[in-house]
């Protein structure tokens, strides 16, 4: 069997109209938008409205990826849907989505590593895709966290949002997709980003309510420092198993956390940031979301152009990290038409001449 590659033939986005300035947040928070800039580079941020589900959210984003790949959803053989604040713990919202998109019978699962989520999503499809197993895969990345915020404590409310992004994944013949992917996890760090309660070690009740404990927790320093140990490293794994360097990259997607990280990241690989894709000050951080939509937002204002080469990088809950080199489409060699009507005119002659 010959090796198949997963070609990035359909992308879409779905954002929610209700938008949070860091403006808004003065008034409910100890903040000001000169604090909120120059700590995370966040501007505004957009939340769910009450009718808004996880579900609702990835169908939307999902069904503009299939759209944007002329299929439909029955022609899909999986679905991998990267999510970590999902509509109930149990069904998972992968169901509802397949259900809800009319993809009869098409196998769904969550992939859950927070942030890196979507990434971690790419490589799982493109494995099915080689091993020939699928041919048609859609992942979606989308998060619905301000559910699940402390809206009067300042070290998280105002870094999140709302979104969601999907991509379709097809076999294709020739080279592209994934060319190289390092994943990596480090549980030690595991209480960095946690949500005490809910789960089954700690049931949610009165007193984890009082406590609240069900909120979103983080040590913003210490995933800081884990950020910009791993982040650089990583790229750089994934570049060798490429057999590529930076000189080969076009583009250059990280999670959009937080602008220092993504400065610090910079300055570790001694790169201007105009290489890389930054929309963190207007959505703030997204998780599994971020880099898809980064992706969507970049090509929808011509910067992306889907033959690019990009290095996706990613950290998140775990705490893990991950990274890609990803080229959605091949770039196929120019053909000069003109030059090919020539030689076949030229070897009509020559026929012609020995005929005679």
């Amino acid at each position: 069997m010959e090796k198949q590659y997963g070609r990035i033939t359909g992308w879409g986005s779905y954002v929610p109209s209700n938008i949070i300035t860091n403006e808004d947040l003065e008034k409910i928070v100890d903040t000001s938008h000169e604090w909120i800039v120059r700590r995370t580079g966040i501007h505004q941020r957009h939340v769910v409205g009450p009718e808004e589900t996880n579900a609702t959210m990835s169908v939307a984003a999902a069904q503009a990826a299939l759209d944007k790949a002329n299929i439909h959803a029955t022609d899909l053989d999986l679905i991998i849907h990267a999510t970590t604040f999902q509509d109930h713990i149990t069904p998972p919202t992968s169901s509802q989505v397949q259900h809800m998109l009319g993809a009869h019978n098409v196998p769904a699962f969550v992939l859950t590593t927070g942030c890196t989520g979507f990434v971690y999503g790419l490589s799982v499809a493109q494995q099915f895709i080689r091993t020939g197993a699928y041919r048609t895969i859609l992942i979606i990345g989308s998060e619905i966290i301000s559910r699940g915020l402390d809206w009067t404590d300042r070290s998280t409310c105002v870094l999140f949002g709302d979104a969601a992004a999907a991509m379709v994944m097809e076999a294709c013949d020739e080279p592209c997709g994934l060319f190289g992917f390092d994943l990596g996890s480090d549980g030690s760090g595991y209480d960095k980003i946690i949500m005490p309660a809910g789960g089954a070690a700690e049931p949610v009740g009165a007193d984890t309510f009082a406590a609240g404990r069900h909120y979103l927790q983080m040590n913003g320093s210490e995933v800081f420092k884990f950020a910009s140990r791993v982040l650089g490293k990583s790229c750089y794994r994934s570049l060798a198993r490429a057999e590529m360097t930076l000189d080969d990259i076009d583009w250059i997607v990280p999670h959009q956390a937080n602008l220092r990280i993504i400065q610090a990241a910079a300055r570790d690989m001694d790169l201007p940031l105009s290489r890389f894709i930054t929309v963190v000050d207007r959505y703030g951080n997204t998780s599994a979301a971020s880099i898809p939509l980064a992706i969507c937002d970049a090509i929808a204002e011509g910067k992306i152009k889907p033959e690019d080469k990009l290095l996706l990088v990613s950290f998140g809950a775990g705490l893990t990290w991950a990274s890609c080199v990803l080229q959605m489409a091949p770039r196929l060699e120019k053909v000069n038409v003109m030059a090919d009507l020539t030689a076949v005119s030229q070897n009509i002659d020559s026929l012609a001449v020995t005929a005679l």
